[in-house]
């Protein structure tokens, strides 16, 4: 038995379920890389049930995971008494703890009623709903919105950045960051192109990707890049990663409606970027957007989001 039940939801099979993974696990495993194991491939995806504790009635669902989602796949009419059993069992739980774990006994009743052929009446697929992303006002177009300041040149070339530089960085530049300087603020011009994918800020003269690229290792994104350049993405074939100090120049000192420190013209499915600059002694930097400030890691996670850039001629 143990990992190689199945399980049909629609047109597609579900195999194997996972029976030792469970909601708390599953953060360890996705969301903070760490716990049982580290999940490094972008299209693994791990299957598992669990009840759903959050509205009036407990429900058992059966739950996909992957590094960047989390999505219930099918409410299973289980009958209620060994539902609410398995939720009387959790004890006591905070608001932040509804999701739980599924015991032995509605495990055996998967088994034997729902799953390698069982009674599909019993599966209730979830339709999923696709979310179209708001991305904020228009923005206008140059000739709409001449921007007559100064225009600030940043560095552009891959640096090294010690732990104690950081911030004296961000501060010379007033990058807000949540941590190193809060105060910060540096003021965008940012101005629509004839291409949907891409805006310009007039400020710094760069170019960039209102969404981005996915998650993956530096090795990975590098390629992707190559590729990008070699396609014209744009109608350019010099896109990069941007230095910290152009990452950071994005940085808002509010969070807008999609919870993301960012202007709401660029996606929020980006939430922390490669950018060009390795620290000494060991280790990427990263500009998280999610939680407003830049990191360094060792590369104990799988890796980071892109969000290319170029400078306009």
């Amino acid at each position: 038995m143990g990992m190689f039940h199945k399980v049909k939801i629609g047109d597609q099979i579900i195999s194997p379920i996972d029976w030792e993974m469970t909601p708390d696990m599953s953060f360890g495993t996705f969301e903070s890389w760490g716990g049982r194991e580290r999940v490094r491939n972008n299209e693994e995806c791990v299957y598992y049930f669990f009840v759903d504790n959050w509205g009036a009635v407990p429900k058992l669902c059966l739950m996909e995971r992957a590094v960047k989602h989390a999505k219930i796949l099918a409410e299973i009419k289980a009958p209620l008494e060994i539902v609410k059993q398995c939720v009387k069992g959790q004890g006591s739980s905070s608001t932040f703890e509804k999701s739980y774990a599924i015991n032995e006994p509605i495990k055996q009743w998967l088994i034997e009623n729902v799953l390698d052929g069982g009674d599909s009446g019993l599966i209730v697929p979830r339709v999923e709903i696709v979310l179209i992303e708001d991305m904020g006002t228009p923005l206008p177009k140059a000739a709409e919105a001449p921007f007559t300041g100064d225009v600030v040149l940043l560095p552009s070339e891959p640096g090294l950045i010690n732990d104690d530089e950081l911030a004296g960085v961000l501060k010379k530049w007033n990058f807000f960051d949540s941590e190193c300087n809060p105060t910060g603020r540096f003021a965008n011009a940012f101005v629509a192109t004839d291409d949907p994918q891409v805006i310009v800020d007039q400020r710094t003269s760069l170019m960039w990707q209102r969404d981005g690229l996915d998650i993956n290792s530096i090795r990975t994104m590098q390629k992707n890049i190559d590729e990008i350049n070699k396609n014209n993405f744009g109608g350019f074939s010099d896109w990069r990663l941007p230095t910290m100090e152009e990452a950071m120049s994005l940085m808002e000192p509010e969070k807008n409606f999609k919870d993301i420190y960012l202007n709401p013209c660029f996606s929020k499915e980006q939430p922390f970027i490669f950018v060009a600059a390795q620290r000494k002694p060991g280790g990427y930097w990263f500009v998280d957007f999610k939680q407003g400030r830049a990191f360094w890691s060792s590369g104990t996670i799988p890796g980071g989001f892109g969000r290319l850039v170029r400078t306009v001629a």
